[in-house]
C-alpha cells in the first residue's frame, strides 16, 4: 500500500509540474476552443476506461486526439498526460521489444506533430515526458518482476527447509527403530530363550537350575527396561517431564566380551577370533560392529538350532571387517523344519537385515547374509575407517 501511495503522489508531482511548466501559455486561449476540441479532449480521457483491454488502440486514440489539438493551436495540448498514462502502462505491463516499438513511434509522431504546428522547444519537451513516461513504466516493471522472484526463492527457500526438517525428522525415526530392535529387541530374545529353557528345567523338577534361569530373565528385563528408557528419553525436550540425564556411553567393541557372556548364559558359546592390529576405531564404527554381531548373535540363538557360532574382526589399515557364523542345520536338508528355519534366518527377525545394511551403508560399508554351503549361517560387514572419519568429524 505504501508503494502504491508513493506511485500516486509521483503521478501528481509530475501532473502539476507539467501544468506548471508547460501551460501557462495555453491557459489564456482555453475559452477561444471550439467545442470540438473539448469532445476530442473528453473522447480521449474516456478511452483510457479501456487501456486494458485495448492497449495498442488506447495508444492510437490518444495521440490521434493529441495531434488534432496541437493541429487546432496548443502547443501543449490536454491530452498528454492521457498519452504518457498509457505509454507509462504499456510500458508495466508488455515486454522491452513491444515497449521499444510503441514508445519510439509515439514519440516520433508527437515530435513531427509539434514541430509542424508549433516549431521550437515545445516538442522536445513533449517528448523529454514521452521518454519518462516510457522509462518509469520499464522501471516499475523490472521491480515488479524483481519482486516476483524474490518472493518465489522466499517460497523455494521454505519449502526447502521444510524437506529437510522432514528428512531429518525420518532420518531420527529410523536411527530409533534400529536403536530399538538392536538393544532392547536383543534383551527380549534373551528373555524368550531363557523363558523355554526355565519351563523345560521346571518340568525336570531341577530347581536349582530353574532359579538360575530366573535370574538370567530378571538381569535381561532390567537391561531391557534401561535401554527402552534411555531410547525413549531421546524423543524428550530436556526439561519437559524429568530433568535431563548425562549420555549414555555408546557401546562399542570394548564390551564385546560382555556381549559375548551375556549369550553363554542362555547356552550359545561364542569364540572370538581377531587378526590384525586391535585398536580403537572412530565411534561410529565401533557402535556399528557391535550392533551388528549383537543383531547377528541374537538371531544364531533365536534361528540357528545350534549353540556354537564364531565372531571374526580383521583389523586393516582402512577398514575395520567382521564375520559373525553358526553351523546351524545343513543347507542341503530339504525338510519342512529347515526350510522354515532358513526362510527366518534370511530376514533376520524381520526388520535386523534392514537394519544391518541400513547401519553398515551409512558408513559407506557393505553387509551381505546367507547361507553357507557347507551349512549354518554367515553375516559379514567391511566398514571403511576413512568414511567414518570425514563423517564423525
Amino acid at each position: 500500500m505504501a508503494r502504491q501511495e508513493l506511485l500516486l503522489l509521483s503521478a501528481v508531482a509530475a501532473v502539476a509540474l507539467f501544468v506548471v511548466v508547460t501551460l501557462p501559455a495555453d491557459i489564456r486561449v482555453l475559452r477561444s476552443h471550439s467545442p470540438q476540441d473539448w469532445l476530442v479532449s473528453a473522447a480521449v480521457y474516456a478511452a483510457l476506461v479501456a487501456h486494458r483491454r485495448l492497449p495498442l488502440g488506447t495508444v492510437a486514440v490518444t495521440v490521434a486526439g493529441s495531434v488534432v489539438l496541437m493541429a487546432d493551436g496548443m502547443a501543449y495540448p490536454l491530452t498528454l498526460p492521457a498519452v504518457f498514462y498509457v505509454l507509462y502502462s504499456v510500458a508495466l505491463e508488455t515486454g522491452p521489444g513491444r515497449t521499444l516499438a510503441v514508445g519510439v513511434t509515439v514519440k516520433a509522431t508527437l515530435l513531427s506533430a509539434s514541430l509542424i504546428t508549433h516549431p521550437g522547444l515545445a516538442g522536445f519537451v513533449i517528448l523529454l515526458w514521452a521518454a519518462l513516461a516510457v522509462t518509469s513504466g520499464g522501471a516499475s516493471r523490472s521491480h515488479r518482476g524483481y519482486v516476483v522472484e524474490v518472493e518465489k526463492r522466499v517460497r523455494r527457500a521454505e519449502l526447502d527447509r521444510e524437506d529437510e526438517a522432514n528428512r531429518r525428522v525420518a532420518a531420527e525415526r529410523l536411527r530409533i527403530a534400529r536403536d530399538l530392535h538392536d538393544a532392547v529387541g536383543h534383551h527380549v530374545a534373551l528373555i524368550n530363550v531363557q523363558a523355554g529353557a526355565l519351563a523345560c528345567l521346571l518340568d525336570d523338577e531341577d530347581l536349582g537350575r530353574a532359579r538360575e534361569s530366573l535370574a538370567h530373565i530378571q538381569r535381561a528385563g532390567e537391561e531391557a527396561l534401561e535401554e527402552l528408557r534411555l531410547t525413549v528419553g531421546l524423543l524428550r525436550a530436556p526439561g519437559a517431564a524429568e530433568p535431563a540425564e548425562p549420555a549414555e556411553p555408546v557401546p562399542g567393541l570394548d564390551q564385546l566380551e560382555e556381549l559375548i557372556c551375556s549369550f553363554a548364559d542362555t547356552g550359545l558359546r561364542v569364540t572370538r577370533e581377531v587378526t590384525g592390529h586391535a585398536r580403537p576405531l572412530p565411534e561410529a564404527v565401533e557402535l556399528t560392529a557391535y550392533r551388528v554381531i549383537q543383531e547377528s548373535l541374537t538371531n544364531t540363538r533365536k534361528h540357528a538350532g545350534c549353540d556354537t557360532a564364531v565372531v571374526r574382526l580383521d583389523y586393516t589399515l582402512g577398514a575395520l571387517s567382521l564375520a559373525v557364523e553358526d553351523e546351524g542345520r545343513p543347507a542341503a536338508l530339504d525338510t519342512p523344519t529347515a526350510r522354515a528355519t532358513r526362510n527366518s534366518r534370511d530376514t533376520l527377525g524381520g526388520h535386523g537385515v534392514v537394519g544391518m545394511r541400513e547401519r553398515v551403508a551409512a558408513l559407506g560399508g557393505r553387509l551381505s547374509a546367507g547361507p553357507r554351503p557347507e551349512g549354518g549361517y554367515r553375516v559379514f560387514a567391511e566398514l571403511p575407517l576413512r568414511a567414518a572419519r570425514i563423517e564423525a568429524s
